[in-house]
């Protein structure tokens, strides 16, 4: 699958909307997409994927938002907007790649450890102190934010 990485300068209501369903923060979204870098992923010019990635620490950069379009999740794409993001901290010189999602977020779990990132903390109550709005997820309440690490 060739997919290409363009970076964004200005996001467009179709990347609203792949970013408000990974977080559904406006707030939030807007502040990380100005302080980091976003990027679109395209399939035969059609839009499947943003991913955004914020310088944290030195050395460090987290992936803070990664979403794939619903129709085109469960190919392989989320894996390789991961590879992308972990080639990209190598060039850059980052030494470690960090990643949060939700503790009732079982696939994005999966493929996170599938990839090599490993848990490294939780945020408890994370979801229920910065989110207006009680979030469900697989039929839970989401309250917790797993935090994973790769060391590169």
């Amino acid at each position: 699958m060739n997919l290409i990485f363009n970076e964004l300068t200005q996001l467009t209501d179709p990347h609203y909307e792949l970013l408000l369903d990974a977080d559904p923060s406006k707030k939030l979204v807007d502040d990380y997409t100005h302080r980091g870098f976003t990027y679109e992923v395209t399939l035969d010019k059609k839009l499947v994927g943003t991913i955004v990635l914020l310088p944290t620490r030195p050395e460090t950069l987290e992936i803070v938002n990664i979403a794939v379009e619903p129709n085109f999740q469960k190919q392989g794409i989320g894996q390789q907007m991961l590879d992308f993001a972990i080639n990209y901290a190598k060039k850059n010189y980052y030494r470690t790649l960090e990643i949060g999602t939700g503790s009732t977020s079982i696939g994005q779990l999966y493929l996170y450890q599938k990839v090599g990132f490993r848990i490294s903390s939780i945020d408890t109550d994370f979801f229920i102190h910065h989110y207006s709005e009680e979030i469900v997820e697989n039929g839970l309440v989401l309250r917790d934010m797993i935090r994973l690490r790769l060391n590169l």
